[in-house]
């Protein structure tokens, strides 16, 4: 082993298909390079594994239980490496507001992962850093999509269908997002069980809308290929009116979006469970991104994160 490892991984947001991907519709999850999380694993001389981040700093036994996939995770990977015998320390800082929809746990597994398999001077292939990070995302999200930790480790969009394994898609967009937090704990359960209910009680147009989400994702896969940036805001937005009518999304959100648009961007909608977390927009150039970001902010965004695309890649 060594005496330090290092581990980094990123944000991800869902770009369209949440809700209607539970129904059988797909969905392109983007991944967030600019909003990172890195975990670093060091030797020390406490005796003792330690854990510090920005929830709990402490003996890794007595982590509490909204770590409980934290702690599971590492005591796996220590009996992988035998390593119950040493000591160090794993610090865990994140730039990812938890609870947003933005992939914070995935993101956690995943940068512990690498940092640990670094430490112990070991190969890590995709297929294994995937199924180590489920070992976390199965306690903290119990029966996960794995379309977080395929997204958080990922420099490409993944395009996914459930029960189907990702598949990476290519970026050909010359375009910037802004990410904007509503400062509201999104309501997942919630915004479900909206859907839910919405399907019992008047099936055939909550149907309609699952179906003209599904078709909106298509679009917005082939408009993310061709560099079709004016299309692919207008197939968003149109996103955000279905998930508006489907009923998960709220006076906070639509706000956010509808300044967006106002001030000029492209395309602008929710993204992940709805109900609160966070929403986006996307602009030609940075500057747009910028202005916007401010204006997010001016209209209570508690947060805004700028992401810049080029053709081929996420910067």
């Amino acid at each position: 082993m060594q005496k330090i490892g290092i581990g980094k991984s990123h944000a991800k947001i869902i770009l369209i298909g949440e809700h209607s991907v539970v129904y059988g519709q797909p969905a392109i999850a983007l991944p967030l390079p600019n909003v990172t999380t890195k975990v670093t694993i060091a030797e020390n001389h406490e005796q003792e594994k330690m854990i510090q981040s920005r929830y709990f700093n402490g003996p890794l036994n007595q982590l509490p239980e909204q770590m409980a996939g934290i702690r599971k995770l590492i005591s796996q990977l220590v009996n992988h490496f035998n390593g119950a015998a040493d000591h160090w320390t794993v610090t865990i800082t994140s730039d990812i507001p938890a609870e947003r929809g933005m992939g914070s746990s995935a993101a956690c597994a995943v940068a512990i992962v690498r940092a640990i398999f670094d430490y112990y001077q070991s190969p890590l292939d995709r297929e294994s850093l995937l199924k180590w990070a489920d070992v976390e995302e199965e306690v903290t999200h119990r029966s996960p999509s794995g379309l977080d930790a395929a997204t958080v480790s990922s420099s490409k969009p993944v395009w996914f269908h459930k029960g189907e394994k990702g598949t990476l898609i290519d970026l050909n967009l010359d375009a910037t997002m802004v990410i904007g937090d509503t400062g509201i704990k999104g309501a997942t359960r919630d915004a479900i069980t909206a859907v839910k209910n919405s399907l019992s009680n008047h099936y055939d147009e909550t149907n309609s809308l699952i179906e003209h989400l599904g078709q909106l994702t298509k679009d917005s896969k082939e408009a993310i290929s061709n560099n079709e940036v004016a299309t692919l805001g207008r197939k968003l937005t149109a996103a955000h009116h279905d998930l508006e009518k489907l009923g998960v999304s709220d006076e906070k959100l639509n706000l956010l979006v509808q300044s967006a648009l106002d001030s000029g961007a492209l395309g602008a909608k929710l993204t992940g469970g709805g109900r609160g977390g966070c929403m986006f927009a996307i602009t030609k150039s940075a500057l747009g991104a910028r202005k916007i970001a401010s204006i997010l902010k001016e209209h209570g965004a508690t947060a805004t994160w700028i992401q810049p695309f080029n053709k081929g890649e996420i910067l």
